[in-house]
């Protein structure tokens, strides 16, 4: 059975929740409660993994603050936006920014809006660990979300490879770079990370990249607001691809 609320659709009890899965509609989360078995159940966790849907285990308080209809102990929050793959903008895009896994939905709003703005040809995002693209993100990107292609991806290292593959040059901004953002050559085709808002970006997708670029920063403030950063960076990367 579905539900429409304020925030997001959500479907409730074990075969609506299934038959959504099945169907292809595109699921944000399942929200399964904690402790439950059955045979049904085990089904629907070999339908989750079979297709990559992102789940997690909650007490039945969540769930029933979620619907009063007899949920069965899970509930799927349904996508509210459209997600690509990244092999298929991959191939032709000359700037994606990969999110890795921003956490605010304030900074992932403002982050869409600015690369809707500055032509940017997606967003990466991680299928679980960061803000999730609700009518609350929409709202705050000024409806970028539902214009700007946005890939949900399991595997970042995956990502950053076939992105490599594709002849892009991985860029990380990080204040640890060595190259100033001016220096950065944007008319390449470029995917560009910009890191969690507490941790930066993880060690091993900096490891992976080809450029780490660095923000002046002459304040006693270690660090820029992540979308602060990431604007800068697909200002620049605009400016770049106007003048050549």
């Amino acid at each position: 059975m579905e539900k429409t609320t304020s925030k997001q659709q959500t479907v409730y009890g074990l075969r609506p929740v299934m038959e959504a899965i099945g169907s292809g509609t595109q699921v944000e989360r399942v929200l399964i409660q904690n402790g439950l078995n059955s045979s049904l159940m085990s089904e629907l966790r070999t339908l989750i993994k079979e297709h990559d849907v992102p789940f997690q285990y909650v007490p039945v308080e969540k769930l029933n603050k979620m619907t009063t209809g007899n949920h069965q102990g899970v509930v799927a929050l349904l996508a509210a936006i459209t997600y690509r793959s990244f092999m298929e903008v991959a191939e032709t895009a000359r700037l994606v920014v990969l999110l890795d896994h921003i956490t605010d939905v304030r900074n992932m709003g403002a982050i869409a809006r600015t690369a809707e703005c500055t032509g940017v040809d997606a967003i990466v995002v991680p299928d679980r660990g960061s803000a999730a693209l609700n009518e609350d993100a929409i709202k705050t990107s000024s409806g970028a979300l539902l214009r700007l292609p946005v890939c949900r991806e399991q595997n970042f290292k995956t990502v950053v490879n076939l992105a490599k593959q594709y002849g892009m040059q991985v860029v990380a901004a990080t204040e640890k770079g060595a190259v100033h953002y001016r220096e950065v050559d944007f008319t390449q085709p470029t995917l560009l990370i910009m890191g969690n808002e507490e941790h930066g970006i993880s060690p091993e997708l900096l490891k992976m990249s080809d450029v780490r670029a660095k923000l002046p920063i002459v304040g006693e403030v270690a660090s820029l607001n992540v979308s602060v950063a990431a604007g800068v960076m697909m200002y620049e990367a605009l400016e770049q691809r106007q003048k050549s």
